[in-house]
């Protein structure tokens, strides 16, 4: 963005969006983060009313995610390039067309189709409603806007299962996707009549469309190995030729990002350990929480288990979704008492210990038994997310911070995919085994459900030392990667002109910090606007 500097510091209170444009990304977020946690609560009704079977539904989940992977970065750029207004209204359309399609679907493989194309929907309005909440505002009155959309959406994900399971009670698993289609519809005039336009004029107009199709090529065949392995056979030809799709897709990326003018991903950034580090961190929490509500939803509803019904297990969710909500303003001040490795490493040995007793999960466990280690596991979530987004953004220069952003964007979408997929898949073939060695069902369920368990814990182990790895060396937070925290519940920031240099108080970490004096610079590959000490005021409001 082009024109005079705007000086950006902790204290500066800055410019609030206006109410146009909190309203229309806030509202449209919160519906995004709803359809996506309330999916798993529904899925036995679904399969009950369709005929379709659990693991053709698992994918209207993964497929979500996967779909939202590629195409997260891919629809910022849009927005970068020809409107974010423009682009977000598109997705929003699209949105209540794979709403509508969903509550008319007359088979699961539908359903399944409709949410795939509904992934690429929910990452547009992500991408670029933050985007367009981003060009609004700035300084403190930035964070003070983009925590409301962090704000929305985890509201959004805590109240999805309740919400799925209401309106499940009462009109039957479409009620919530006409739910869906009616608010999404209703931001379109709001967004038109209130909301300016924004791009970014000196962004390279070349999108990376080979990037985006190579990262689905990577993922899709691998969640499939992932998923369908142990039924398969882990060295079958079918298993291994996913295997080798992905890796040949992979290497394909590496030589694609290499040679174009704009990449989807700047591979230099994977040289810096604590990006990676961070990254992994973010992807294992991510792929921790989504993976355990999806088999919560399932297990809590099986007649072998709980046997509740869709709103029950939904008002069972809510002490964890709780949990989220008091645990998560705590966190930057235990982040400057103790440091961010402190506060990220204790996130992930509460979800190691909490996945742990969840392992040991038999037939007559009732109900406070589970809530104890899940309360642990939400805790664990919240310590963890927000301190890593935050060193995801705050270990690169000023001009890498959107792309920092991108793949911290990807890794939350890829984390959930693939752990979602990799414990149903656990879960369905342990439970046979158990079954066709003459165990009862119930039995085998709590089998299947505790070695998935187990496999989450490893995972979570595995972030212990991530969490030693990723607060290192960095700098103290700028306002921008508070922000990114604040926003961390499914992504933190878009990619764009970046947050401002200066030293903010607060989240500190361990080693040394060195703070860059100026105005945020220009990602070389992104435009847009964040928090930043150069760009031009926009209005939220028209």
């Amino acid at each position: 963005m082009t024109g005079a500097p705007v000086p950006t510091t902790a204290d500066d209170p800055g410019v609030r969006p206006g109410l146009g444009v909190l309203l229309a990304a806030c509202i449209s977020t919160l519906v995004v983060n709803a359809n996506t946690s309330a999916v798993s609560i529904l899925i036995p009704s679904i399969s009950t009313d369709l005929g379709a079977p659990i693991d053709l539904l698992q994918w209207a989940v993964t497929g979500y995610l996967l779909v939202g992977a590629a195409t997260i970065v891919t629809t910022g750029a849009l927005g970068d390039v020809f409107g974010r207004r423009r682009i977000f209204v598109a997705g929003l359309l699209l949105f209540v067309a794979t709403s509508v399609l969903i509550a008319l679907a007359p088979s699961g493989a539908v359903v399944v189709v409709g949410r795939v194309i509904a992934g690429a929907a929910g990452a547009t309005i992500l991408a670029c409603g933050l985007g367009l909440l981003s060009v609004a505002s700035s300084g403190q009155g930035q964070m003070w806007g983009v925590s409301l959309w962090g704000g929305a959406s985890a509201v959004g994900a805590a109240a999805g299962p309740v919400i799925g399971g209401v309106l499940n009670e009462l009109s039957g698993w479409q009620g919530l996707f006409w739910l869906n289609a009616v608010v999404a519809a209703a931001c379109v005039p709001l967004t038109w009549a209130t909301v300016a336009e924004s791009s970014d004029p000196g962004r390279s107009r070349r999108i990376d469309w080979a990037g985006t199709a190579l990262v689905a090529a990577i993922l899709v065949p691998f969640v499939f190995a992932m998923t369908e392995g142990s039924s398969w056979g882990w060295l079958s030809l079918p298993t291994l030729t996913c295997l080798v799709i992905s890796v040949l897709a992979a290497v394909g990326f590496v030589a694609v990002e290499r040679r174009v003018s704009a990449p989807l991903i700047d591979l230099s950034l994977l040289r810096n350990v604590l990006l990676v580090g961070s990254t992994l961190a973010i992807l294992i929490g991510a792929g921790a929480i989504a993976a355990i509500s999806f088999l919560i939803s399932l297990y809590f509803q099986n007649p072998l288990a709980f046997g509740m019904t869709s709103l029950e297990a939904g008002l069972a969710t809510l002490p964890v979704a709780a949990a989220v909500v008091v645990v998560a303003p705590l966190v930057s001040p235990l982040a400057h008492k103790f440091t961010a490795r402190v506060v990220v490493m204790t996130g992930f040995v509460l979800l190691t210990a909490s996945f742990a007793v969840l392992a040991a999960v038999r037939p007559g466990w009732g109900y406070v038994a589970f809530l104890v280690p899940l309360l642990g596991v939400a805790a664990g979530l919240a310590l963890s997310n927000g301190p890593a987004s935050s060193v995801s953004t705050a270990c690169v220069p000023a001009n890498q911070v959107g792309s920092a952003s991108g793949i911290s964007n990807m890794a939350r979408y890829v984390g959930g995919a693939v752990m979602t997929a990799v414990v149903a898949g656990i879960v369905a073939r342990v439970a046979m085994t158990k079954v066709d060695a003459g165990q009862a069902g119930a039995e085998a369920l709590a089998a299947g459900f505790g070695r998935a368990c187990l496999v989450l814990a490893v995972f979570s182990a595995c972030g212990i030392l991530l969490g030693w790895l990723v607060a290192r060396r960095t700098r103290r937070p700028g306002v921008a990667d508070l922000a990114a925290a604040a926003a961390s519940t499914i992504h933190t920031l878009p990619p764009g002109p970046h947050r401002p240099a200066e030293v903010a108080a607060g989240g500190g970490t361990d080693g040394a910090s060195t703070p860059r004096p100026g105005a945020g610079g220009r990602s070389p590959d992104h435009g847009g606007a964040t928090i930043s000490g150069r760009h031009r005021r926009h209005r939220g409001d028209v």
